[in-house]
């Protein structure tokens, strides 16, 4: 069995971030890995040149996210971490799918129509082929499974589609190349939203650094955020129903349930009835006792980008090694001479 999943580096990583991604893979790492699996986590920085980018922060972003991931607990002598750029297997194998994928299967993706939206003509190339690029980062290493969110799953449906085709066009009925791979549905990710307005998602690029919990963030930092997180007069209630219009107490307590590893009417079990005087306390305690030892990880990881770069290299040396056999039967199939 091997797992394969990609992230896009991005900077100024916060607690969204962590819950909505980082902690799904460290998760899965920790469950697949134990049943023999192999865990292949990638950053995904051929992907991020399809839209506008200044390569200073590209490179940054790359680091910071290696650090993130290893502090948050991806281990790199259990899961293979490495960058697109460093395994060139990648991007060859895009380019011999392309001839297998077909405008119409490209034209029909959502997310193309989302991100292009309505200046097509002036989107990159890359963008609208990236989808191919996907196919090529789990086809490369006969992945088994891929998780995906409700916004991959069409994506997932291009790979299984482009390798049906490759194998029927190009190989022997009993040595297809290609596996085509199975979806794992990981466990909803947790919707974090800003700690200024409930109703909007935490993000970095919100002007108020009050609005989100950072990853670098110490414990007075984190602290004293929650304290002045926007809340309403009243009490909590004690029933999850009592949230409903609420949109900045259910976002706090929707954080408590997640970081304590509960759900929500447990939380308003404890704390239904209590104003927020008594609540940001004892939620602000929760997460400097969860993230205090991976924030310290973190702030001293991202700033030894020796040790980084050298997670990096170790891991794209082992994915190469699992690559280049596909790539050269690839090769091989299409009556390619090398």
């Amino acid at each position: 069995m091997r797992i394969v999943s990609g992230i896009q580096p991005t900077g100024n990583l916060h607690l969204g971030n962590y819950l909505g991604a980082i902690r799904n893979w460290v998760a899965m790492q920790d469950e697949w890995t134990a049943k023999g699996a192999t865990c292949l986590y990638f950053l995904a920085d051929l992907h991020a040149i399809s839209m506008p980018h200044k390569p200073e922060e590209l490179a940054a972003n790359t680091r910071e996210m290696v650090a993130a991931l290893v502090s948050c607990g991806i281990d790199p002598d259990r899961s293979i971490l490495f960058n697109q750029a460093q395994v060139p297997q990648h991007a060859e194998l895009q380019w011999l799918l392309n001839g297998t994928a077909r405008m119409g299967w490209l034209n029909r993706m959502t997310q193309w129509k989302d991100k292009a939206g309505k200046n097509r003509e002036g989107a990159s190339v890359a963008l609208f082929t990236y989808p191919v690029l996907q196919a090529a980062d789990v086809l490369l290493y006969n992945a088994t499974h891929v998780p995906v969110g409700e916004d991959q799953k069409q994506h997932l449906e291009l790979a299984r589609d482009i390798a049906q085709k490759f194998n029927n066009d190009f190989c022997p009925e009993d040595a297809p190349l290609f596996i085509q791979p199975e979806p794992i549905i990981p466990p909803e990710a947790a919707r974090i939203m800003s700690l200024r307005e409930g109703t909007a998602k935490m993000s970095k690029s919100d002007p108020s650094d009050m609005s989100r919990i950072n990853l670098t963030d110490d414990a007075d930092t984190i602290m004293a955020k929650v304290k002045k997180a926007k809340t309403d007069p009243e009490p909590l209630p004690s029933e999850k129903a009592g949230l409903e219009g609420r949109a900045e107490a259910a976002n706090l307590v929707g954080i408590y349930a997640v970081m304590a590893g509960t759900s929500v009417e447990v939380v308003l079990g404890q704390f239904g009835g209590q104003g927020f005087g008594a609540f940001k306390p004892a939620l602000g305690d929760l997460l400097v006792e969860k993230l205090s030892p991976m924030a310290a990880r973190y702030r001293e990881l991202r700033e030894d980008h020796a040790a980084l770069d050298a997670i990096l290299a170790k891991g794209a040396e082992k994915a190469r090694a699992l690559a280049v056999p596909t790539l050269d039967a690839a090769y091989k199939a299409l009556g390619l001479v090398r």
